[in-house]
């Protein structure tokens, strides 16, 4: 540890702490508008300035390293008129109208000017060339509002590994933008909208589908329906002034109702039924290789995350047959609803409208997949996120806080906690081993502890091994199998993983696109850092261990359904509604 001085405050921190990290422990506020934690600072927006004793020029505090006896003061005059300098040049350029932008009130360049009393502009002159990108159906980039503060580009590139964006060009003209100022859809760009998530203004935001889905719930001709992630019910009330880590389930499903929706319905549902499917695929998988001596494509990795999908399809072309033909739960809810579900309530598959409210910008992309029509028509139509919702709801003059809380509407009104989980990394993984270890050996993993504790927590590369002991008779050949798993989240880590590791002692990977996973997702509010990925993520585990339920095939409504439907998992009609293929993919989309 070292000690030194904040504004004459002592504080204590950690060799190779920076003078931002001090700040922080001793609960002093220095902005920033460039900085992501967990990644290797920049000091690029020069916001971040403080004095240091001694020193011959103001330092950026998140690139300083903090150093023993080092007395640092962030508030001196000096400093507060370089920062409104620094935003004032910035504002100078940043094309855009606060009153109809994307991020009115949520956009950090605008708190800022505000916390420093900037009402004016001192600088007039040119603005940078501006481009409005529309081309893919998941993200909008408007270059004339980018502040260049890069985080968008850590984000692609350090965090995720796909490398969409970088700074083009040199000075005033230039942009942070694909290669040769490519759209996004010409590019190896896997729309996961970490970009967004990270953007402090309005210069990447999600394509807005709220329009549309106002028209469809205005149209007497059509029969319009809702599905909510298990991610949303722990982050949507922070639009709304909760603390992260507040669920706020039964006033969603509330708001949703009064919204106008003929239907609300819980995605977890369908990650029920993916479990089912992908347990029983990988349990398949098994047998043709340890019995029938196939040569079977092993290990098998999870297949919920489109931008994961979409990676491999670009990256790892290879490894494809290695993932699970499932559907994401998103895409499997929208083919039962508009068979199973349409049927029942008389109607055509085409008189049914589709809504899904997703923490992730990947699934606007997922539901214009090619794949993702097997119901006759479009499984699902329209993909709004988290943040989308908190403004349909402002719109309509609700009150969120003081609904009511009702629950989700039959036929799929129930679902189990390890559907919850699956807004975790590591929770489909969790789910899937509950039910495919009971399923072969007829009780619980070992100690009788569903949770399964290697597998959770913020780590980016997981593992976790279970020996399978006590088959029944049918499932004798995995007597004795230790079976080894992984987790891995953020796209970077898989790079690491298929790279670096060799994998073919694994039997199941699970991958999440987004750090922490779906509760971290490009869609959810901001600013999502470690604190507040830890709180959604224990108010997910928190859901999972208040239920009765809490293994996917003790759901009574999947029991139904294939009772009812599909017959059995992987028969032929869960084929076809349920399972998909991917596609070989270039240097473009």
């Amino acid at each position: 540890m070292i000690t030194l001085y904040i504004n004459n405050q002592e504080v204590q921190v950690p060799e190779g702490s920076t003078i931002l990290d001090a700040a922080k422990a001793c609960n002093v506020n220095i902005p920033t508008l460039c900085h992501l934690e967990n990644t290797p600072p920049k000091g690029l927006c020069r916001v971040c300035v403080v004095e240091v004793e001694g020193a011959r020029a103001m330092a950026a505090a998140c690139a300083t390293p903090a150093a023993e006896g080092m007395k640092v003061k962030t508030n001196t005059r000096k400093i507060r008129d370089t920062r409104r300098t620094v935003v004032e040049l910035l504002l100078s350029e940043h094309d855009g109208d606060c009153k109809v932008c994307d991020r009115n009130d949520d956009c950090e360049l605008q708190e800022l000017a505000r916390e420093l009393g900037i009402t004016s502009i001192g600088f007039e002159g040119e603005k940078a060339p501006s481009k409005i990108d529309k081309s893919t159906p998941a993200l909008i980039r408007d270059d004339g509002k980018c502040i260049k503060c890069r985080r968008c580009v850590v984000a692609c590139n350090e965090t995720q590994g796909v490398g969409a964006v970088f700074p083009q060009g040199r000075g005033f003209t230039s942009t942070i933008s694909p290669a040769f100022d490519c759209n996004l859809d010409e590019i190896t760009c896997v729309q996961c909208g970490q970009c967004a998530a990270v953007c402090p203004v309005g210069a990447i935001t999600e394509h807005n589908y709220i329009e549309n889905v106002w028209n469809a719930i205005d149209d007497p001709s059509k029969y319009v329906i809702v599905q909510t992630a298990p991610a949303i019910r722990a982050a949507l009330g922070e639009c709304f002034g909760y603390e992260p880590g507040t669920v706020v389930t039964g006033k969603m499903v509330a708001a949703l109702k009064s919204l106008g929706f003929d239907g609300v319905f819980d995605t977890n549902f369908a990650a029920d039924l993916t479990i089912m499917e992908e347990g029983t695929e990988l349990l398949t998988r098994l047998k043709n290789a340890l019995v029938d001596k196939k040569d079977v494509a092993l290990p098998q990795f999870t297949s919920c995350c489109p931008g994961w999908i979409k990676f491999a399809e670009h990256f790892y072309p290879d490894m494809l047959d290695n993932l699970s033909t499932c559907k994401s739960p998103q895409q499997m809810f929208g083919a039962l609803a508009k068979t199973y579900y349409a049927q029942k309530i008389g109607k055509k598959p085409s008189e049914v409208v589709v809504v899904s409210i997703m923490p992730c910008t990947a699934k606007k992309y997922e539901c214009y997949r090619d794949e993702m029509y097997d119901s006759g028509a479009k499984d699902v139509d329209y993909v709004l996120t988290t943040r989308e919702l908190s403004t349909m709801v402002k719109q309509a003059g609700i009150d969120f806080k003081l609904l009511k809380e009702q629950k989700m509407d039959t036929p799929f009104p129930e679902s189990s906690g390890a559907a919850d989980i699956f807004a975790n990394t590591g929770g489909v993984m969790e789910a899937a081993i509950r039910t495919a270890y009971e399923i072969v050996t007829g009780h619980e993993v070992p100690a009788q502890q569903l949770h399964i504790k290697p597998i959770m927590g913020l780590g980016g590369i997981k593992e976790a091994s279970l020996k399978i002991e006590g088959t029944l008779p049918e499932w004798s050949f995995l007597e004795g199998v230790e079976l080894n798993v992984m987790v891995i989240h953020s796209l970077g880590n898989v790079r690491k993983v298929l790279e670096e590791m060799d994998i073919s002692k694994y039997h199941f990977i699970e991958v999440m696109t987004c750090p922490g996973g779906c509760i971290s997702g490009g869609g959810q509010p901001r600013f999502t850092d470690d604190s507040v990925r830890q709180k959604r993520i224990a108010a997910i585990y928190a859901e999972d261990e208040g239920k009765e339920l809490r293994k996917s095939h003790e759901n009574p409504f999947i029991k139904q359904i294939y009772d009812e439907f599909f017959e059995a998992p992987l028969s032929e009609k869960s084929h076809h509604l349920l399972h998909t293929q991917y596609t070989k993919r270039n240097s473009v989309s």
